[in-house]
């Protein structure tokens, strides 16, 4: 019996893997926070290192926060430090940068075909098509978890007393491979912050 039971468990699990990686259908868009509310952080599912869409830009995330007297601070770079201690373990990096890595993504990625629909509205400069609820609810707490990650690498900050904080992702835009070797080739950085979330709510 308890074969039986972990065998259609393993089955549900590979099923909902499966579908969060369909194309997007109907379907897909009405039951994908299903899966999604599963699989994520820990089994999310990402093929970007194969084709047809590697990543080619880095991506990153800036954190800042107001003090009790109304000061705000700088922005503190929270990225470089987690990729550096991944990298300096590459065989037992923490699991931990993957989570934020990940949350990065939510907020960066999306649906490719969601996102090149908007593309052509915005060239076209017509309404763009709104954010649907499950991308609506999947950045809501991608920024509450990234809003407290940040916390955590800025402990000093505002006495150890802050009273907001705010989040700043970056996506440097790379040169295209073919431009490699042009001098005249430049880095495109766009800059998204995201809404000043209360500390005592996280």
């Amino acid at each position: 019996m308890a074969l039986l039971v972990g065998a259609a468990l393993l089955g549900l699990h590979f099923l909902a893997s499966a579908f969060s990686q369909m194309p997007l259908t109907p379907m897909k868009l009405r039951y994908y926070h299903y899966a999604a509310s599963y699989l994520e952080p820990y089994f999310a599912q990402n093929w970007m290192l194969f084709a047809p869409d590697p990543l080619s830009d880095n991506r990153g995330i800036l954190a800042r926060a107001t003090c009790p007297d109304g000061s705000t601070t700088d922005f503190y770079d929270v990225t470089t430090r987690y990729v550096e201690k991944a990298q300096q373990s590459r065989f037992f990096p923490s699991r931990m940068s993957r989570l934020v890595t990940g949350s990065v993504q939510q907020l960066s990625g999306g649906d490719p075909v969601l996102a090149r629909l908007r593309e052509s509205q915005k060239e076209e400069k017509k309404k763009e098509l709104p954010l649907t609820p499950y991308e609506k609810t999947s950045r809501e707490e991608a920024v509450r978890f990234l809003s407290r990650y940040s916390l955590t690498q800025m402990p000093a900050v505002c006495g150890g007393r802050p009273s907001k904080v705010q989040i700043r992702l970056y996506v440097q835009q790379l040169p295209p491979w073919s431009k490699r070797h042009d001098p005249k080739a430049e880095d495109k950085v766009d800059v998204q912050d995201m809404e000043w979330v209360e500390v005592r709510t996280l």
